[in-house]
């Protein structure tokens, strides 16, 4: 295995990173992951994926930024998938707020996309971690995203979703963290809006709502989680 810190990028199979794979987490994982960066941040718990549209609204970037330095200020790792928008805010607020974030990418590492996110996506790869599924050379297709989703979910003990359209690829993530039993929250802002008809649907399948209200009560159920001083997230909701 390469060192944890490392200048190049290596394969692994995911099981190597995270253990030994259940059957229902064996379904849609890929067979490899290459990696570039710091491997120890995926063997850190624990990872809290921030994810949402690419068109965000500001309040949507505000909490995406709210949410992600809490995490970082209470130890966790903030993972996102470099995309525009929600992702890119949570990658540099975690930054800023002098944190670990881990990006799980749908081009292989020798593609930046966006390309107005190559500078961040190579300080990553070279301070933090950048993970693909997608080995190189190979093209960039509007199929890799909803793989990539499935995999950043796999790759964390929880995911909340921050701002979302009705057909945002997000709710790939949404679907897959449900059906492999790991925590889904749905923003009260997101879960509330009355233009969208998936929330409803996730929260019948399990997805918990996170508000000021519950906060520290839902924290609890992602592993070691130290509470935050209720005032550090006064700016999240």
């Amino acid at each position: 295995m390469a060192s944890d810190a490392m200048s190049s990028s290596t394969a692994l199979p995911p099981a190597e990173i995270l253990g030994p794979l259940n059957e229902v987490e064996l379904k849609h994982a890929p067979r490899q992951l290459y990696c570039a960066g710091k491997l120890a941040l995926l063997r850190l718990g624990p990872r809290v994926s921030v994810v949402g549209s690419r068109r965000a609204s500001a309040e949507g970037l505000r909490r995406a930024a709210a949410l992600s330095r809490a995490l970082v200020q209470h130890q966790m790792t903030v993972v996102s998938g470099l995309a525009e928008g929600i992702d890119t805010v949570a990658h540099l607020s975690a930054l800023e707020a002098g944190g670990n974030t881990i990006a799980v990418i749908g081009s292989p590492l020798d593609v930046s996309y966006p390309k107005v996110n190559e500078a961040l996506q190579a300080r990553l790869a070279r301070e933090q971690l950048v993970v693909s599924q997608f080995e190189p050379g190979r093209p960039v297709l509007p199929g890799n995203f909803p793989i990539r989703n499935r995999t950043m979910a796999l790759l964390t003990d929880a995911t909340v979703i921050v701002e979302a359209g009705e057909r945002s690829g997000t709710v790939h993530q949404g679907w897959e963290a449900l059906r492999l039993g790991r925590l889904l929250f749905l923003l009260e802002s997101v879960a509330r809006d009355p233009r969208l008809t998936w929330p409803a649907k996730m929260i019948h399948y399990g997805a918990q709502v996170l508000s000021r209200d519950n906060l520290e009560e839902s924290l609890t159920a992602i592993p070691a989680v130290t509470l935050p001083a209720r005032e550090s997230l006064a700016d999240l909701m």
